[in-house]
């Protein structure tokens, strides 16, 4: 029998107990029948104290592994977001550094098209007056000609005397 159930008895039997004359509160309860319900109450009670200090010491053991439990389970979410943190701060200062060195080899990219252009620039009007010389003394020389034709320098006499250019 459980030993709550016990000590519901005894109440009981206390509560039919015939009451002392002259007294309201003292009553008459058999001995015997009290003496054998209280040692099966203490024969009841240590086996189920320790049954009940068993199921206490179980519970404290499972709330401290859920306890510990749930303290690796915030370390970790802590050091995750650590990490992600780490990992978008990366992230951005990689993206801006990858800005910055495009926005420099944009600009170094500009600055050589202009050193090439002003080259080339300077190239072609190097040879523009190199062909413009060129044209000029080719005309003069064609001019010559024409004008030697003109006047006749070309008789079969002279076809053995040098051309004077």
């Amino acid at each position: 029998m459980d030993p709550l159930d016990r000590i519901d008895e005894m109440i009981a039997m206390v509560e039919q107990a015939r009451s002392v004359p002259m007294s309201r509160n003292n009553c008459m309860v058999d001995r015997g029948e009290m003496i054998a319900a209280l040692d099966e109450l203490r024969a009841e009670l240590p086996a189920d104290l320790r049954r009940a200090a068993v199921l206490l010491e179980e519970r404290d053991k499972i709330m401290e592994a859920g306890k510990r439990e749930a303290d690796r389970i915030i370390s970790e979410g802590e050091a995750e977001h650590a990490r992600l943190v780490s990992v978008n701060e990366i992230t951005v200062s990689a993206e801006h550094e990858g800005a910055r060195i495009i926005a420099e080899a944009r600009a170094e990219a500009q600055r050589l098209r202009e050193e090439v252009d002003d080259y080339v620039d300077t190239a072609l009007a190097n040879f523009e007056q190199f062909l413009t010389r060129a044209l000029a003394s080719i005309e003069r020389g064609r001019d010559k000609m024409h004008a030697l034709r003109e006047i006749g320098t070309f008789a079969g006499d002279e076809a053995e005397r040098p051309l004077p250019f």
